[in-house]
């Protein structure tokens, strides 16, 4: 049985590889084996896999419906290579991302050490792309966040960010009227940016959500949209859009106006633009009728053989057909928890010990002593695979070893 690696402290080898990359360890490392093995999968990029289908999809609209002036080329350059190791700088410093902001903290991100990190979003490489003169991209990629355990959660998922720039002559090409401007030494408001004119703010607005729901109709058709007010470091004004969709509201993506120190700051001075982060999962989730995001993992070719050759069609869908519904095995957990306790910490324990085979993980009792003040937890973990029916053996061995665990990283005792 495979053992399991700690990863609360530093281990007898200083170093952490990733991608035949050596990285020294120190205090912030938290990154974990089972999580550095998923970075070689690349389903964003497996030919035939819905995480790829989804991608080529939304790739194929954009690049089919923007075109250069000449009309020979797309606009929007796509990328898909760039590798998940980031600093901390381009995934939170390079966005505006506070000191202090929540969003940093070691309980949602994967750091490897105190400078690198696996990225929280594709959005970490957005100034650099920037930067190297690309004006209209989509970039997709692996992100990864510490998270919890159910069929909607996984500590590796999927964006694509979309991001186009303009100049002056660009945004109020179709403008008519007097002469606009990009910028002015205004006020921020819920409108816009203290550098931008009214007239920057709504016209890029306008520009995109008239992409993105071009996107949405090329992948669910003609369906009710909604645009809710966000809130992002590194985007003003900000919005989330929602489609109704099976009888609810789904949240597609986050989006705005980019922060004009960002693409400043990125050396596009005499330019504004806008950007948009999608989650691919979450798309061919809805699109396939894919009940459990741990499926997209799977090699099973009974789920893979269900998506083969309809890559490049916008128009069909394929249902996702179960092709088995193996028995769940129940165990419960009971320990008093340390003072700096988070749960993320005992999620990636479980994620370490037992892999894919951990369904959902739930806290079905929190209790406090009344004398001592002491909390326990008591979570029950839904052991099921895939693929075949589990022995009462093999989840016998996962739960001992999930026990041992826990006391041993996380300090807490057992009840």
């Amino acid at each position: 049985m495979r053992r399991f690696v700690r990863f609360f402290s530093t281990q007898s080898n200083p170093f952490v590889h990733v991608e035949s990359v050596k990285y020294r360890r120190d205090d912030t490392t938290n990154v974990t084996p089972n999580t550095i093995d998923r970075i070689a999968r690349q389903l964003h990029r497996k030919h035939a896999h819905p995480i790829n289908i989804v991608k080529k999809r939304v790739e194929n609209h954009v690049q089919t419906s923007y075109r250069t002036r000449n009309g020979l080329s797309p606009l929007f350059t796509a990328l898909d290579d760039i590798s998940p190791v980031v600093t901390v700088r381009q995934n939170f410093d390079s966005l505006l991302v506070p000191r202090d902001h929540p969003s940093r903290s070691k309980n949602d991100n994967y750091y490897i050490n105190s400078e690198y990190m696996l990225r929280a979003h594709t959005t970490a490489h957005e100034s650099d792309l920037i930067g190297m003169g690309l004006n209209a991209f989509l970039l997709t990629g692996d992100v990864y966040r510490r998270d919890e355990i159910d069929a909607t959660h996984y500590p590796v998922f999927h964006q694509m960010e979309g991001v186009r720039l303009f100049t002056e002559p660009e945004l109020f090409a179709n403008c008519e009227g007097s002469r606009f401007q990009l910028f002015e030494n205004g006020l921020e408001t819920d409108d816009k940016q203290a550098m931008h004119t009214m007239a920057t703010s709504k016209t890029l607005e306008n520009d995109l959500k008239r992409t993105l729901t071009g996107i949405v109709r090329a992948l669910f058709g003609d369906v009710k949209t909604r645009w809710i007010a966000a809130t992002f470091p590194f985007t003003h004004p900000s919005w989330e859009l929602e489609i109704f969709f099976q009888g609810d509201w789904l949240e597609l993506l986050g989006c705005g106006v980019l922060q004009q120190d960002i693409v400043r700051g990125a050396g596009a001075l005499d330019q504004a633009g806008w950007a948009f982060g999608i989650g691919l999962d979450r798309l061919a989730m809805a699109l396939f009728r894919i009940p459990d995001i741990r499926l997209f993992w799977s090699e099973d070719p009974r789920f893979l053989s269900q998506f083969a050759g309809i890559t490049d069609d916008l128009t069909s869908l394929v249902e996702f057909k179960p092709y088995s519904k193996y028995p769940p095995c129940y165990k419960d957990i009971t320990f008093w928890i340390p003072e700096d306790y988070n749960e993320n910490d005992f999620y990636e324990i479980v994620r370490s010990v037992a892999g894919d085979l951990a369904e959902e993980v739930k806290l079905i009792d929190d209790f406090r002593h009344v004398e001592t003040g002491r909390r326990s937890h008591c979570y029950r973990i839904n052991y099921r695979s895939m693929d075949r029916t589990l022995t009462n053996k093999e989840t016998n061995e996962l739960q001992e070893e999930l026990r041992n665990q826990v006391e041993l990283q996380l300090g807490g005792k057992l009840r």
